[in-house]
């Protein structure tokens, strides 16, 4: 695995907000939504450097970096 593209992800509760019952997943520089029901898988954001964390609180992704926390809002699909 070349550094800084492991893959990191985390589940969305269902009720919190949105995108419950979603993995969203950190893979080669890239923020995708999966949806095990539908099998669709969004791709949301892309150039990201060195993940080393990904959390969801609501409709807000938190991805922490090496050098810097990014944090995207679901509802606005934007980085925020």
């Amino acid at each position: 695995m070349i550094a800084g593209f492991k893959k990191i992800s985390c589940i969305g509760i269902v009720g919190d907000g949105c995108g419950g019952g979603r993995e969203f997943v950190v893979q080669n520089g890239v923020l995708s939504a999966y949806d095990s029901q539908t099998g669709e898988n969004t791709v949301l954001l892309k150039d990201i450097h060195m993940p080393r964390a990904i959390s969801k609180s609501g409709c807000i992704i938190t991805i922490e970096c090496e050098d810097e926390e990014i944090k995207f809002d679901l509802s606005a699909l934007k980085k925020v």
